[in-house]
C-alpha cells in the first residue's frame, strides 16, 4: 500500500444539479445553515466567493471533534459542474502531505448525482484512508439536498 491514494464516492440527489454546483462554486458560506452538524462556519479568508484562487476557512465537526481547514479553490468548471479545493492548512495537514477534494454534479435528465473525489498523500503508512471524511461529505450532501427539498416544498405550498 502506497502513501498516495484516491477515494471516490457518489450519491444521488433530488435537488437541481445547477443549484448544488452553485453552492460549492460560489455560496460555500451558506453550507453551515444547511448542514450545521457538519459545518459550523465558512469564511472567506482571501479573494472573492466563486473565484479560483480564493481561500476559504472552515470550522467543521468530523469524528466527533471540532476541526479547522483552510482551502484554496483550485478549479471551477461550470460546464462539467465541478469544483476542486486544495487543503493548505488545518487538521488534515497533520495526517496528509497533500489533500485535494473535488465535488462534481452530473445531471442526466431528472437524475442528479454528486461525486466526491479525494486525492491525497499520507504522511506515513499508518495513516488510514479518509473513509470517515468521505462519510462526512456524503452526510453534508444529504443535508444540503434535504434543505433544498424542504425549501422547494414550502415554496409550492
Amino acid at each position: 500500500m502506497g502513501l498516495n491514494g484516491k477515494l471516490v464516492s457518489q450519491i444521488d440527489i433530488k435537488s437541481e444539479g445547477d443549484v448544488f454546483h452553485e453552492i460549492f462554486s460560489e455560496k460555500q458560506h451558506h453550507v453551515s445553515s444547511m448542514s450545521p452538524s457538519q459545518i459550523q462556519n465558512c469564511d472567506l479568508h482571501d479573494g472573492q466567493w466563486g473565484t479560483v484562487g480564493s481561500v476559504i476557512y472552515l470550522n467543521y465537526t468530523h469524528d466527533g471533534k471540532e476541526r479547522v481547514a483552510k482551502e484554496i479553490i483550485e478549479a471551477i468548471d461550470e460546464e462539467k459542474k465541478s469544483v476542486t479545493y486544495k487543503v493548505i492548512e488545518g487538521d488534515l495537514m497533520e495526517l496528509y502531505k497533500t489533500f485535494k477534494l473535488t465535488v462534481h454534479v452530473d445531471t442526466t435528465g431528472e437524475d442528479n448525482v454528486v461525486t466526491w473525489t479525494f486525492e491525497y498523500e499520507k504522511l506515513n503508512e499508518d495513516i488510514p484512508d479518509p473513509h470517515t471524511l468521505m462519510d462526512f461529505c456524503l452526510k453534508m450532501t444529504k443535508d444540503i439536498d434535504s434543505h433544498h427539498q424542504s425549501a422547494a416544498a414550502s415554496n409550492i405550498n
